[in-house]
């Protein structure tokens, strides 16, 4: 009896600890196709081999999420693009009436006019020039997200292409009477990216700082490549800062301004391998660049 009862409890031990196995063998199959299935492009769904109904349950409910979150993807995508394409064509639509009315303005100011109109035409053409000025920075948008710009990496020197930046916005920012603090370090930074990219994410920080400085600027490069820009913005609020990079945001300090030379610059640094990001401390806006490439190349040369 007692050994009939041993065999009985041993069948059993052998028949939950085979069930255990199957069981645990499934799940970690099942975790290895979630994971293959979130990190491709791919609509290859989760399979299960095992007979277990828990298993299966757990496979069915996987697959009917990852559906549901291809289906969500595409629909992201396909609207992603085609804001894109609108965008590259409002701002090509806009670009040629543009022209035609800064034509009819260079014959009208030849004429003739009473004082009155000729200050009509000075403020048509300078809401013209500001509406210019939109275009253009919506056009550079547009062919910016269109194009591979920010991937070709070659050496670069990060404190000389700064220098640069801030010396080709000097005059404009001495004229709002910024005169900027600058720390670079002394030894050259070395990195492989985008030269071009990273002159434009520059001169766009830069932009952003004429536009909500309350009348300062500190630029600091440290040995690793980052580097933190930082001005005094008491107009702008916690919740600004967290929408800065978002396209077409910009708040009222802004002025004339479609709110995409941070999200331009965004684009660009994360094509590059950084990353980029703002916050308030106090009434201060910093805007700071990091990089997650490996450590820089660094010369005394």
């Amino acid at each position: 009896m007692l050994w009939g009862l041993c065999v009985i409890f041993g069948a059993l031990a052998a028949g939950f600890a085979a069930k255990y196995f199957s069981l645990r063998k499934s799940v970690k199959n099942i975790s290895r196709d979630l994971a293959e299935r979130l990190d491709e492009d791919t609509n290859a769904l989760i399979s299960v081999d095992s007979g277990d109904s828990a298993a299966r349950a757990l496979a069915d409910e996987l697959n009917r999420r990852l559906r549901e979150l291809k289906r969500l993807e595409r629909q992201y995508i396909n609207g992603d693009r085609d804001l894109k394409e609108a965008v590259t064509n409002i701002s090509h639509d806009l670009r040629t009436p543009l022209t035609a009315i800064y034509g009819y303005l260079e014959l009208l100011k030849r004429e003739e006019k009473p004082e009155r109109v000729e200050r009509y035409i000075s403020l048509i053409e300078n809401r013209t020039e500001a509406m210019k000025r939109l275009t253009e920075e919506l056009f550079r948008y547009s062919v910016i997200i269109s194009s591979n710009e920010g991937e070709a990496a070659e050496p670069t020197d990060i404190g000389a292409v700064l220098e640069e930046s801030i010396a080709g916005l000097y005059g404009a920012l001495t004229e709002r009477g910024i005169l900027p603090e600058i720390s670079i370090p002394e030894e050259k930074v070395i990195k492989n990216l985008d030269r071009e990219a990273l002159a434009r994410v520059f001169g766009n920080i830069l932009g952003n700082a004429l536009k909500y400085s309350d009348g300062d600027l500190s630029v600091v490069m440290l040995n690793d490549g980052s580097v933190e820009f930082s001005n005094t913005a008491k107009n702008l609020s916690g919740v600004d800062v967290g929408k800065l990079f978002d396209r077409f945001f910009s708040v009222e300090a802004a002025g004339n301004s479609t709110g995409l030379g941070l999200a331009i610059a965004k684009e660009l640094t994360e094509r590059m391998g950084g990353s980029i990001g703002a916050e308030m401390i106090g009434d201060r806006l910093a805007v700071k660049i990091s990089w997650n490439s490996p450590a820089p190349q660094i010369s005394n040369l």
